[in-house]
């Protein structure tokens, strides 16, 4: 247990290290994103920016942005352990390689955290956005980010086995950005898109997040309406689905010798 700790803490620390040691890349990407922002919202709002409308779309884009990273860090990212040969030594070491990747995605979620604060700042600042604080929100986040990571690890068994899924990825990063209710509202989306869009990750955590953050509402109200059930109803899925599939996709790997290959 002790040892399995320590590799969890080690684990965080290198993948800190890495993300800091190329922060051109981490400060490229947060103009980006930002830049990415401001030009969706004038583009929907015909140039015309309200302080009160923007406040959900900037709290939906910053969820969205959490899926961007968790995605991409269990795609790119084992595919770069697995052209540098790291990811084999992974598999080899006396801890369970689950606990490797615990240290990866806890690494990834810290780095996001911090580029959502400068990014968030910056454009609340620039739209003059409210935007409370509310400690109902954490669980609420954390929830969320459960079944996100969940998903992010569907993503990374299949980059075991077919190690280029750059489509696949740009694909469910984009399909979150515009049918998660980010910009548009699930409400007002027709009946058959909404029922889609409220089964993939970060949909319901948004709704969520908008009532307890923006509307005050409390936790008791959120689980008494039903939106908060169906939040840990779909986290729960998409974490415990997104393990297997990433286990079942590591011993389909395995046996085909796949995983020091690229």
């Amino acid at each position: 247990m002790r040892i399995g700790v320590m590799i969890f803490i080690n684990e965080t620390y290198k993948r800190l290290l890495l993300l800091w040691d190329y922060k051109f890349n981490m400060v490229t990407q947060i103009i980006m994103l930002g830049f990415v922002f401001v030009g969706i919202t004038l583009f929907m709002s015909e140039g015309q920016i309200d302080q009160v409308q923007i406040a959900p779309v900037l709290l939906g884009y910053l969820v969205w942005f959490y899926a961007l990273s968790a995605i991409s860090d269990m795609s790119w990212g084992i595919r770069e352990e697995t052209q540098t040969g790291t990811l084999e030594q992974m598999y080899m070491s006396p801890v369970s390689p689950n606990v490797l990747l615990m240290g990866r995605a806890f690494a990834t979620l810290i780095n996001t955290t911090i580029m959502v604060v400068i990014i968030a700042g910056v454009l609340i600042t620039l739209f003059q956005v409210s935007m409370p604080m509310r400690w109902a929100g954490i669980p609420v986040f954390l929830l969320t980010m459960i079944g996100l990571y969940g998903f992010g690890f569907m993503i990374g068994g299949a980059t075991l086995i077919f190690k280029q899924v750059e489509a696949l990825a740009n694909m469910a990063q984009n399909m979150l950005l515009f049918l998660n209710g980010a910009f548009l509202p699930v409400e007002r989306m027709p009946d058959w898109l909404a029922g889609f869009a409220k089964t993939l990750p970060t949909t319901q955590g948004i709704i969520v997040l908008r009532k307890v953050i923006l509307d005050g509402q409390s936790l008791a109200s959120a689980w008494n309406d039903g939106s908060l059930v169906s939040l840990v109803v779909n986290s729960s899925i998409y974490f415990v689905g997104g393990w297997l599939v990433f286990r079942w996709c590591e011993r389909v790997a395995r046996q085909r010798g796949a995983l020091g290959q690229y």
